[in-house]
């Protein structure tokens, strides 16, 4: 597979390229170990953990008489596949083709769907957490977890080849945007 310019500028291509090794495009850096993480902290960012997740978290928190967070985290999450369903539609930008995609992908490339709906979800359910945590260090630790995940599920997305790391940080900071947004219009409403 060539390296392509249409898409995506330098940087982007760089930082896919340097993601494999050598002349074989279809094989990625590391330990082949590596890969196998890779596709396991993609799917935490996949519809079906999150939905699983999303489900779990709304019953629970509606069954402890929290209806109002558990409508925040219903809302943030389907606000945020809107959201990047319709961003996706609008840029239409297509994947990488820079390199060999290490998992099957079908939908357009920007904004990276992984990066934002983690950033929505994980950030929300993590500030959701934090709060409900008396200790500040507990807090910080919810807060970091939460980050952490969000982080390494865009990475995952560029070291499998499926997605520039310009659709990543985009996803990003349009899912920490959404769930900072939702947020706030939560704690006021209260």
């Amino acid at each position: 597979m060539q390296a392509s310019t249409a898409d995506g500028g330098g940087l982007d291509h760089r930082i896919l390229l340097a993601m494999r090794s050598g002349e074989d495009l279809s094989d990625p850096i590391g330990p082949e170990w590596l890969l196998r993480v890779a596709t396991d902290l993609t799917a935490l960012g996949g519809v079906t953990v999150l939905t699983l997740l999303v489900a779990a978290c709304a019953v629970f928190l509606l069954l402890e008489g929290r209806r109002v967070a558990s409508w925040l985290v219903l809302f943030t999450s389907i606000g945020a596949t809107v959201l990047g369903t319709a961003l996706k539609a609008l840029v239409d930008r297509p994947r990488p083709d820079v390199v060999e995609h290490l998992v099957s992908v079908t939908s357009a490339s920007f904004p990276s769907g992984h990066a934002l709906s983690s950033a929505t979800i994980y950030l929300t359910l993590g500030a959701l957490l934090s709060r409900a945590s008396s200790h500040p260090a507990t807090s910080h630790v919810i807060m970091g977890i939460a980050i952490a995940l969000t982080l390494l599920i865009g990475i995952s997305r560029v070291y499998l080849g499926v997605h520039y790391p310009s659709d990543v940080l985009a996803g990003w900071c349009i899912g920490a945007l959404w769930a900072w947004g939702c947020w706030t219009l939560a704690r006021r409403w209260r």
